[in-house]
């Protein structure tokens, strides 16, 4: 298991409608590759695409039967053991995407790439 990857659970979800659901592996892959870890942060898909910023579509693409949206406000954790079914993986321009859309759900600052491009001024009294 790791970072990017899609499954899909066997078990009924009870916030899922009682439906299984695909999910979308969000923890880093040190994380996701530990057997002494139980648990990974996931994203779960819709087949509903609202257009969020916070969304990433998905679809056969990576593995699903149909277009969906990966819901980054709705990051869960889920043990591994009920993700059953491996289903495909995000490519690097989707993973690119997940992070955008993971820190816009998170409310992250855009991290500064160049610090001596704008140096920190001292504060205003």
């Amino acid at each position: 298991m790791i970072r990017g990857e899609i499954y899909r659970t066997r078990e009924r979800v009870k916030e899922r409608g009682g439906k299984p659901g695909f999910y979308v592996v969000v923890s880093r892959s040190f994380i996701a590759q530990n057997d002494d870890v139980a648990t990974v942060v996931c994203a779960p898909a819709y087949s509903d695409i609202l257009g969020l910023s916070t969304e990433v579509t998905v679809g056969e693409a990576e593995g699903l039967p149909h277009a969906s949206a990966v819901r980054f406000d709705f990051v869960c954790l889920m043990f591994k053991e009920r993700l059953t079914d491996f289903v495909g993986r995000l490519g690097d321009a989707k993973l690119a995407e997940l992070d955008r859309a993971l820190s816009i759900a998170l409310a992250l600052p855009e991290p500064n790439l160049h610090p001596q491009a704008s140096p920190r001024r001292p504060p205003t009294r």
